[in-house]
Protein backbone atom coordinates (compact mmCIF):
# COMPACT_ATOMS: atom_id res chain seq x y z
CA UNK A 1 0.00 0.00 0.00
CA UNK A 2 1.42 3.51 -0.96
CA UNK A 3 1.52 6.29 1.61
CA UNK A 4 0.51 9.75 1.59
CA UNK A 5 3.94 10.63 0.54
CA UNK A 6 4.51 8.09 -2.17
CA UNK A 7 1.54 9.62 -4.19
CA UNK A 8 2.46 10.79 -7.69
CA UNK A 9 1.53 12.21 -11.12
CA UNK A 10 0.63 9.36 -14.04
CA UNK A 11 1.10 9.89 -17.77
CA UNK A 12 -0.43 7.80 -19.93
CA UNK A 13 -0.07 7.15 -23.87
CA UNK A 14 -0.43 4.09 -26.59
CA UNK A 15 3.17 5.37 -27.88
CA UNK A 16 5.33 7.95 -27.58
CA UNK A 17 3.50 11.31 -28.24
CA UNK A 18 2.71 11.46 -24.87
CA UNK A 19 6.49 12.28 -24.19
CA UNK A 20 5.95 15.60 -25.46
CA UNK A 21 3.23 16.38 -23.39
CA UNK A 22 5.27 14.77 -19.80
CA UNK A 23 8.29 16.89 -21.10
CA UNK A 24 5.97 20.75 -21.02
CA UNK A 25 4.03 19.37 -18.02
CA UNK A 26 7.45 18.34 -15.52
CA UNK A 27 9.18 22.15 -17.61
CA UNK A 28 5.83 23.34 -16.00
CA UNK A 29 6.05 21.68 -12.70
CA UNK A 30 9.62 19.92 -11.86
CA UNK A 31 8.79 19.29 -8.45
CA UNK A 32 6.45 16.56 -8.39
CA UNK A 33 7.41 12.74 -9.17
CA UNK A 34 6.15 11.20 -12.24
CA UNK A 35 5.26 7.74 -13.75
CA UNK A 36 5.60 7.75 -17.46
CA UNK A 37 3.73 4.51 -19.08
CA UNK A 38 3.32 3.65 -22.93
CA UNK A 39 1.52 0.52 -24.28
CA UNK A 40 4.41 0.98 -27.07
CA UNK A 41 3.59 -2.95 -27.53
CA UNK A 42 -0.14 -2.50 -28.74
CA UNK A 43 0.28 1.29 -30.55
CA UNK A 44 -1.10 2.25 -32.49
CA UNK A 45 -5.12 3.06 -30.76
CA UNK A 46 -6.02 5.28 -33.16
CA UNK A 47 -7.22 2.31 -35.66
CA UNK A 48 -8.95 0.34 -32.89
CA UNK A 49 -12.36 -0.23 -31.67
CA UNK A 50 -14.07 1.82 -29.00
CA UNK A 51 -13.97 -1.46 -27.17
CA UNK A 52 -10.93 -2.43 -27.63
CA UNK A 53 -8.71 1.59 -26.50
CA UNK A 54 -11.24 1.80 -23.71
CA UNK A 55 -10.15 -1.50 -22.48
CA UNK A 56 -6.78 -1.25 -23.20
CA UNK A 57 -6.75 2.50 -21.54
CA UNK A 58 -8.61 0.77 -18.41
CA UNK A 59 -5.85 -1.41 -17.59
CA UNK A 60 -3.39 1.49 -17.93
CA UNK A 61 -5.34 3.46 -15.85
CA UNK A 62 -5.21 0.47 -12.74
CA UNK A 63 -1.85 -0.26 -13.15
CA UNK A 64 -0.67 3.13 -12.94
CA UNK A 65 -3.09 3.46 -9.73
CA UNK A 66 -1.42 0.45 -8.46
CA UNK A 67 1.57 2.35 -8.88
CA UNK A 68 0.99 5.13 -6.07
CA UNK A 69 -0.63 7.67 -9.13
CA UNK A 70 -3.36 9.94 -7.37
CA UNK A 71 -3.67 12.05 -10.24
CA UNK A 72 -3.46 10.79 -13.93
CA UNK A 73 -3.74 12.49 -17.78
CA UNK A 74 -4.43 10.60 -20.48
CA UNK A 75 -2.03 12.29 -22.91
CA UNK A 76 -3.72 10.55 -25.77
CA UNK A 77 -6.16 12.17 -27.68
CA UNK A 78 -7.48 8.76 -29.11
CA UNK A 79 -7.93 7.55 -25.19
CA UNK A 80 -9.16 11.13 -24.29
CA UNK A 81 -11.81 10.46 -27.16
CA UNK A 82 -12.87 7.25 -26.71
CA UNK A 83 -12.21 6.03 -23.55
CA UNK A 84 -11.94 9.13 -20.49
CA UNK A 85 -15.63 9.67 -19.70
CA UNK A 86 -16.32 6.14 -19.31
CA UNK A 87 -13.54 5.22 -17.23
CA UNK A 88 -14.68 8.69 -15.25
CA UNK A 89 -18.10 7.90 -14.94
CA UNK A 90 -18.16 3.98 -14.16
CA UNK A 91 -14.63 2.71 -12.83
CA UNK A 92 -13.31 4.93 -10.95
CA UNK A 93 -13.78 6.64 -7.43
CA UNK A 94 -12.62 10.11 -7.33
CA UNK A 95 -12.24 10.34 -3.72
CA UNK A 96 -9.20 8.27 -4.57
CA UNK A 97 -7.70 8.79 -8.32
CA UNK A 98 -8.38 11.23 -10.79
CA UNK A 99 -8.33 10.51 -14.07
CA UNK A 100 -7.89 14.00 -16.95
CA UNK A 101 -7.17 13.92 -20.70
CA UNK A 102 -6.11 16.75 -22.66
CA UNK A 103 -8.93 17.24 -24.99
CA UNK A 104 -10.76 19.60 -23.13
CA UNK A 105 -8.19 21.68 -22.17
CA UNK A 106 -6.87 22.29 -25.74
CA UNK A 107 -10.37 23.51 -26.33
CA UNK A 108 -11.25 25.38 -23.35
CA UNK A 109 -7.81 27.24 -23.90
CA UNK A 110 -9.22 28.10 -27.52
CA UNK A 111 -12.55 28.97 -26.63
CA UNK A 112 -11.27 31.35 -23.78
CA UNK A 113 -9.22 33.07 -26.56
CA UNK A 114 -11.94 33.49 -28.54
CA UNK A 115 -14.27 35.01 -25.79
CA UNK A 116 -11.72 37.77 -24.97
CA UNK A 117 -11.23 38.80 -28.43
CA UNK A 118 -7.40 38.21 -28.75
CA UNK A 119 -8.40 35.93 -31.44
CA UNK A 120 -10.72 35.47 -34.05
CA UNK A 121 -11.13 31.52 -34.69
CA UNK A 122 -14.46 30.76 -36.37
CA UNK A 123 -13.37 28.49 -39.03
CA UNK A 124 -11.13 25.73 -37.14
CA UNK A 125 -9.70 22.53 -38.16
CA UNK A 126 -8.56 19.43 -36.81
CA UNK A 127 -5.56 17.28 -37.47
CA UNK A 128 -5.93 13.84 -35.77
CA UNK A 129 -5.90 10.08 -36.12
CA UNK A 130 -8.68 8.27 -37.36
CA UNK A 131 -9.66 7.10 -34.18
CA UNK A 132 -9.91 10.50 -32.72
CA UNK A 133 -11.48 11.92 -36.11
CA UNK A 134 -14.29 9.62 -35.50
CA UNK A 135 -15.01 9.64 -31.95
CA UNK A 136 -15.73 14.04 -33.40
CA UNK A 137 -14.59 14.24 -29.57
CA UNK A 138 -13.07 18.00 -30.67
CA UNK A 139 -16.19 18.99 -32.73
CA UNK A 140 -18.68 18.04 -30.04
CA UNK A 141 -16.53 19.76 -27.27
CA UNK A 142 -15.97 22.72 -29.60
CA UNK A 143 -19.60 23.02 -30.40
CA UNK A 144 -20.57 23.46 -26.69
CA UNK A 145 -18.12 26.39 -26.25
CA UNK A 146 -19.46 27.70 -29.71
CA UNK A 147 -21.94 26.17 -31.78
CA UNK A 148 -21.39 28.92 -34.70
CA UNK A 149 -17.54 27.59 -35.02
CA UNK A 150 -17.06 25.90 -38.45
CA UNK A 151 -15.10 23.16 -38.34
CA UNK A 152 -13.41 20.85 -40.25
CA UNK A 153 -11.58 17.39 -39.64
CA UNK A 154 -8.74 15.12 -41.23
CA UNK A 155 -7.69 12.04 -40.28
CA UNK A 156 -3.90 11.69 -40.73
CA UNK A 157 -3.43 7.57 -40.50
CA UNK A 158 0.38 7.77 -41.90
CA UNK A 159 2.03 10.43 -39.52
CA UNK A 160 2.27 8.34 -36.48
CA UNK A 161 3.82 5.17 -38.06
CA UNK A 162 6.01 8.07 -40.12
CA UNK A 163 7.71 9.52 -36.50
CA UNK A 164 7.53 6.82 -34.23
CA UNK A 165 10.05 4.93 -37.68
CA UNK A 166 11.84 8.30 -36.74
CA UNK A 167 11.12 9.45 -40.48
CA UNK A 168 9.73 12.35 -39.62
CA UNK A 169 12.52 14.91 -40.50
CA UNK A 170 12.82 13.17 -44.15
CA UNK A 171 12.18 14.49 -47.57
CA UNK A 172 10.11 11.74 -47.78
CA UNK A 173 7.56 12.96 -45.12
CA UNK A 174 6.72 15.97 -46.81
CA UNK A 175 4.75 14.23 -48.77
CA UNK A 176 2.47 12.78 -45.94
CA UNK A 177 2.21 16.07 -44.53
CA UNK A 178 1.36 17.87 -47.67
CA UNK A 179 -1.05 15.56 -48.53
CA UNK A 180 -3.46 15.53 -45.35
CA UNK A 181 -2.58 19.84 -45.09
CA UNK A 182 -4.05 20.05 -48.75
CA UNK A 183 -6.95 17.61 -47.47
CA UNK A 184 -8.31 20.10 -45.03
CA UNK A 185 -7.78 23.30 -46.79
CA UNK A 186 -9.31 21.81 -49.63
CA UNK A 187 -12.60 21.11 -47.56
CA UNK A 188 -12.36 24.26 -45.89
CA UNK A 189 -10.17 27.15 -47.37
CA UNK A 190 -11.40 29.77 -45.05
CA UNK A 191 -9.38 27.79 -41.91
CA UNK A 192 -7.49 30.01 -39.32
CA UNK A 193 -6.60 28.18 -36.66
CA UNK A 194 -5.56 24.16 -37.42
CA UNK A 195 -5.53 21.99 -33.71
CA UNK A 196 -2.89 19.81 -33.91
CA UNK A 197 -4.65 16.50 -32.14
CA UNK A 198 -2.60 13.80 -31.86
CA UNK A 199 0.16 14.32 -29.22
CA UNK A 200 2.71 13.26 -31.82
CA UNK A 201 2.52 15.74 -34.20
CA UNK A 202 4.44 18.16 -32.77
CA UNK A 203 7.53 16.87 -34.10
CA UNK A 204 6.21 17.50 -37.42
CA UNK A 205 5.63 21.21 -36.51
CA UNK A 206 8.22 22.13 -38.94
CA UNK A 207 7.22 20.37 -41.97
CA UNK A 208 3.00 21.68 -41.29
CA UNK A 209 4.40 25.58 -40.96
CA UNK A 210 6.50 24.70 -44.21
CA UNK A 211 2.91 23.41 -45.87
CA UNK A 212 1.16 26.13 -44.26
CA UNK A 213 2.97 29.32 -45.65
CA UNK A 214 1.75 32.13 -47.29
CA UNK A 215 -1.59 31.23 -45.23
CA UNK A 216 -2.45 32.94 -41.97
CA UNK A 217 -3.19 30.47 -39.97
CA UNK A 218 -2.56 29.70 -36.30
CA UNK A 219 -1.06 26.31 -35.24
CA UNK A 220 -2.10 25.24 -32.26
CA UNK A 221 -0.23 22.28 -29.91
CA UNK A 222 -1.29 20.93 -26.64
CA UNK A 223 2.07 20.86 -24.42
CA UNK A 224 2.01 24.05 -22.80
CA UNK A 225 -2.00 24.15 -22.75
CA UNK A 226 -1.85 20.78 -20.79
CA UNK A 227 0.54 21.84 -18.10
CA UNK A 228 -0.42 25.17 -17.47
CA UNK A 229 -4.40 23.39 -17.27
CA UNK A 230 -2.47 20.80 -14.98
CA UNK A 231 -1.31 23.62 -12.96
CA UNK A 232 -4.80 25.43 -12.62
CA UNK A 233 -6.28 22.07 -11.66
CA UNK A 234 -3.80 21.95 -8.60
CA UNK A 235 -4.45 25.20 -7.98
CA UNK A 236 -7.94 24.49 -7.49
CA UNK A 237 -7.93 20.99 -6.09
CA UNK A 238 -5.60 21.57 -2.87
CA UNK A 239 -6.76 18.35 -1.13
CA UNK A 240 -5.25 16.43 -4.43
CA UNK A 241 -1.74 18.67 -4.56
CA UNK A 242 -0.73 18.34 -0.71
CA UNK A 243 -0.98 14.78 -1.44
CA UNK A 244 1.36 14.55 -4.41
CA UNK A 245 5.05 13.79 -3.18
CA UNK A 246 8.04 16.30 -4.38
CA UNK A 247 11.30 15.16 -5.62
CA UNK A 248 11.95 15.51 -9.25
CA UNK A 249 11.99 12.24 -9.83
CA UNK A 250 10.44 10.49 -13.31
CA UNK A 251 10.04 6.66 -13.86
CA UNK A 252 9.38 5.11 -17.31
CA UNK A 253 7.31 2.43 -18.22
CA UNK A 254 6.82 0.82 -21.24
CA UNK A 255 4.83 -2.74 -22.72
CA UNK A 256 7.80 -2.86 -25.59
CA UNK A 257 11.34 -4.07 -24.88
CA UNK A 258 13.27 -1.40 -22.97
CA UNK A 259 15.84 -1.00 -25.60
CA UNK A 260 13.43 -0.32 -28.24
CA UNK A 261 11.40 2.29 -25.50
CA UNK A 262 14.94 4.20 -24.81
CA UNK A 263 16.16 4.48 -28.25
CA UNK A 264 12.35 5.57 -29.47
CA UNK A 265 11.86 8.14 -26.45
CA UNK A 266 14.96 9.83 -27.74
CA UNK A 267 13.23 11.14 -30.69
CA UNK A 268 10.98 12.75 -28.43
CA UNK A 269 12.93 13.80 -25.07
CA UNK A 270 16.83 14.59 -26.80
CA UNK A 271 17.65 13.37 -23.85
CA UNK A 272 18.95 9.51 -22.65
CA UNK A 273 16.23 8.26 -20.51
CA UNK A 274 15.93 4.57 -18.47
CA UNK A 275 13.00 2.43 -19.01
CA UNK A 276 11.03 -0.53 -17.58
CA UNK A 277 9.43 -2.87 -19.03
CA UNK A 278 5.70 -3.84 -17.71
CA UNK A 279 2.52 -6.10 -18.76
CA UNK A 280 -0.47 -4.77 -18.25
CA UNK A 281 -3.68 -7.11 -17.10
CA UNK A 282 -5.44 -8.66 -20.04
Amino acid sequence: MKTQTDMRIGVFDSGYGGLTILAKIRQQLPEYDYIYLGDNARTPYGTRSFDVIYEYTLQAVRYLQAQGCRLIILACNTASAKALRTIQQHDIDPETLRVLGVIRPTVESLSTEVMQGSKQSLHVGIVATPGTVSSESYVIELKKQNPALVITQQACPMWVPMIEAGEHTSAGADYFVDKYINEILAKDPQIDTLILGCTHYPLLLPKIRKALQGRSIRVIEQGDIVAKALQKYLQRHSEIERELSRNSSCTFLTTESEDKFQDSASIFLKEPICAKHVELAN
